[in-house]
């Protein structure tokens, strides 16, 4: 038999498997004890027992075909001993005061988020094989220089920590996917940020950040980029140069004034800037806009080329004070796009 699955069946103890099983499959159940025969299903390769109420687990270290262990949303309060070649390990949401000193050198995917840890060992930033990497929703308050040796590493969430500082060696990772580094306590980001050339999402929210350094603009593969609750004044006007920003997010800051370069954001849909300081807007936005969320800002009037945006299907400018009832925006309206003020 290939695999048992009865994911969110109601079960309050482990069931009978049979020998050969390769997939277990027993997430978002009542169970509250792994038995200790279970690490002698010698051809087990994937382990799911997320949402149950294990505190916890057998040795699994004999489990020689083991590749996935998924534990997330339980009440574990320590790591359990695993095989040497296990490739993920997904502890998200228990109670694991400390991760071990040694982990599977063969360890491609590590969830161990909200936790409450407030320390890792220093062998995890040996780990060569990591691909994601989520520390989220813990107490860190360093994350070291030695995370630049992670060469594999295309996920990172390192968001709603005690974090101060960003390690400019972050730069030297080669992040694809994600860079989380929201709710922490920074001030600053450096330029080494610019050499992430080939990551797709950066969120930065929920921070103290006065300003973004000029080297954003050499981020030219971001498709989203989230900034919002901070303290920033202006975004650098190389941020033009982010060729494929599809969603800028900066509402809840201090921006008095939009950089000029913005237009030539090509490709970007969403633009919310609601909860800034702008009193206009630039004579040019970026031509393919279909969502502007100007809300809570101090707009007084509004240049004619904004109704020159032939996609642009929202436009929220409530909580503003403009003058009169300006053209445009019969003009935005009589195309069908939705105006709220």
């Amino acid at each position: 038999m290939g695999a048992v699955r009865a994911p969110a069946d109601g079960l309050t103890v482990f069931p009978p498997i049979p020998a050969g099983t390769r997939v277990i499959d027993l997430a978002w159940n009542e169970i509250a004890e792994v038995p200790a025969w279970v690490a002698g299903l010698a051809s087990l390769e994937e382990l799911r027992l997320d949402g149950n109420r294990l505190r916890a687990l057998p040795d699994l270290s004999s489990l020689a075909a083991l590749r996935a262990l998924h534990l997330d949303g339980n009440e574990l309060t320590s790591v359990p001993r695993c095989p040497p070649q296990l490739e993920s390990l997904f502890l998200y949401g228990n109670r694991v005061g400390a991760l071990p000193d040694r982990l599977p050198a063969t360890l491609r995917h590590l969830a161990a988020g909200a936790n409450g840890l407030t320390s890792v060992p220093g062998s995890l930033w040996k780990s060569a094989r990591l691909e994601s990497l989520n520390l989220a929703e813990n107490a860190l308050a360093e994350i070291p220089a030695a995370v630049g040796e992670l060469t594999r590493l295309r996920m990172l969430d390192l968001g709603h920590n005690r974090l101060t500082e960003i390690p400019p060696e972050l730069g030297d990772l080669p992040l694809t996917d994600y860079l989380y580094l929201s709710d922490n306590l920074f001030t600053e980001v450096p330029d080494a940020i610019g050499r992430l050339d080939r990551l797709a999402y950066l969120n930065l929210t929920h921070n103290r950040l006065r300003r973004l350094p000029d080297a954003l603009g050499g981020m030219r593969a971001l498709v989203e980029l989230r900034v919002y609750h901070n303290r920033l004044e202006a975004l650098p006007e190389t941020i033009g140069g982010l060729a494929r920003l599809r969603e800028l997010h900066a509402q809840r800051n201090r921006i008095a004034r939009l950089p000029g370069s913005l237009a030539g954001l090509g490709e970007l849909r969403v633009l919310d800037l609601r909860g800034n300081l702008l009193r206009e807007l630039p004579g040019a936005l970026p031509p393919r806009l279909t969502h502007l969320d100007l809300r809570e800002n101090r707009l007084r009037d509004l240049p004619e080329s904004l109704g020159d945006l032939p996609a642009l299907e929202k436009l929220d400018l409530r909580w503003n004070k403009l003058d009169g009832d300006p053209e445009v925006l019969h003009r935005l309206q009589a195309r069908g796009c939705v105006v709220l003020r």
